[in-house]
């Protein structure tokens, strides 16, 4: 079927085509093919609008630190395809990539000659997940990233044991609406019948759709600040301090080594988690495994120092509620030091209140684009700022090393935007601070 890595992968990419189409019909009939693997897999399914791949991360290391196999659904990759579907936080084997391409492909062909029309990109991956999971390599729990939404997202298939959803923000709302209480609603959607929710959404407005659903569906649910709260945050050099009080038991002193307020509260979702699955499900989940697991949880890309002399920061705020979060976090540590911005996004964004964000934190700002379907131009972002000291440039190697060159000791380089605009920069600007030593 395919014989080489590059085949495989040209081919998932070439359905980038078809764009995205709602509706779970296309994976169910590509589940019933395979024999249902997605029936095999005990699974935690994780939603929301940020914070969903540090949540699996945080979960994935307490459940790793307790000697349980973890597998991972995630999106997009950071450094290399493969990591989308990983194993113990190692992403699979080009040749198990291969294989399971050639199983879901003659679905695909088949598929398409039928009214419901070709698989997505995204739904063949997730095809793909369930079929390595549930036949190829079995594990103890998987952890399920929504890839977009929830209600008709391809991964709502599943009837996990656990449903956590991060938050809600105004993000993709030309699909899931235009108001959190819509948007809510979407996520929402992968709240199933009698399996506990956990969560950290805040706007009460969006708060009241999800209980109203899990109400609807005799679902527990678990809220941050109600049945586990947060205390006692401190930032550190590396990381965050805060302890955590949960309806089971207290957790001082915890420790984690991603930087960011928001970070505390998606570990306290994983603890939240790990407490539950130790409860209902009798995963053997010490307070010794949850304190290890947090602190060496690491997921690339959010508020990342890769160099501190001179200080560079890569963080993946590619929504409002993102940027808010990474401006909050610069004034936290940064306060001091002069803020240099890179900027890069997706054009599908809603980029004036995000570029808005920036301005304020920015005291130079600089925009750029890269190769990618959906990329914003330079330009265009340029015009959407209002900040004094602004310019946009189309190559952003160029405008990288220049920013480089210039960096100073009170100043902290920032390059943020869309995660597929990082994934590209982050070997490449690697290299260049390595070069400049």
């Amino acid at each position: 079927m395919f014989s080489t890595y590059e085949e495989a992968l040209g081919w998932i990419h070439s359905r980038l085509r078809l764009g995205m189409k709602p509706g779970l019909q296309r994976m169910e009939w590509m589940m019933e093919k395979l024999g249902h693997p997605e029936r095999r897999i005990k699974s935690v399914h994780i939603g929301g609008t940020n914070g969903k791949g540090s949540t699996v991360t945080f979960l994935r290391s307490i459940l790793q630190e307790a000697g349980y196999s973890v597998g991972t659904f995630t999106s997009p990759y950071f450094e290399k395809f493969n990591e989308r579907i990983s194993l113990n936080g190692i992403p699979i084997k080009d040749e198990d990539l291969v294989r399971l391409v050639s199983d879901i492909y003659p679905l695909a062909i088949e598929l398409e000659q039928t009214e419901l029309g070709g698989p997505t990109e995204f739904e063949i991956i997730t095809a793909m997940a369930f079929q390595y999971f549930g036949h190829v390599q079995p594990v103890d729990l998987v952890l399920f990233e929504v890839g977009l939404g929830g209600r008709y997202d391809s991964t709502n298939i599943i009837y996990p044991v656990l449903s956590i959803i991060t938050s809600i923000g105004l993000d993709h709302t030309a699909i899931l609406g235009n108001t959190y209480e819509e948007i809510a609603f979407e996520k929402a959607g992968i709240i199933k019948p009698g399996i506990s929710v956990i969560t950290a959404v805040k706007q009460e407005e969006a708060l009241a759709v999800i209980q109203d659903k899990a109400l609807s569906m005799k679902s527990p649910v678990y809220q941050l600040g109600n049945e586990f709260t947060i205390s006692d945050h401190n930032s550190l050099n590396l990381g965050e301090f805060f302890s955590l009080k949960t309806v089971f038991q207290n957790f001082p002193d915890l420790e984690i080594g991603m930087s960011g307020k928001h970070q505390t509260e998606n570990a306290s979702l994983a603890v939240m988690a790990a407490e539950l699955l130790n409860k209902l499900y009798a995963f053997l989940i010490e307070v010794n495994h949850i304190r290890a697991g947090l602190k060496s949880a690491f997921w690339p890309g959010r508020f990342e120092i890769l160099s501190e002399d001179p200080l560079v920061v890569i963080d993946g705020a590619h929504n409002e509620e993102g940027v808010a979060a990474l401006t909050a976090e610069l004034n936290n540590r940064f306060g001091d030091k002069s803020k240099n911005i890179v900027f890069a996004a997706l054009a599908d964004k809603k980029l004036d209140k995000m570029i808005s964000k920036l301005d304020s934190a920015a005291d130079r700002i600089n925009f750029t684009e890269f190769e990618f379907p959906r990329a914003a131009a330079a330009e265009d972002l340029y015009n959407l700022s209002k900040n004094s000291r602004r310019q946009f440039h189309t190559d952003w190697k160029e405008l990288l090393e220049a920013e480089l060159r210039e960096a100073g000791k009170n100043t902290v380089l920032v390059i943020t935007g869309s995660l597929y605009f990082l994934s590209e920069v982050k070997p490449i600007l690697l290299n260049l601070l390595e070069n400049n030593k």
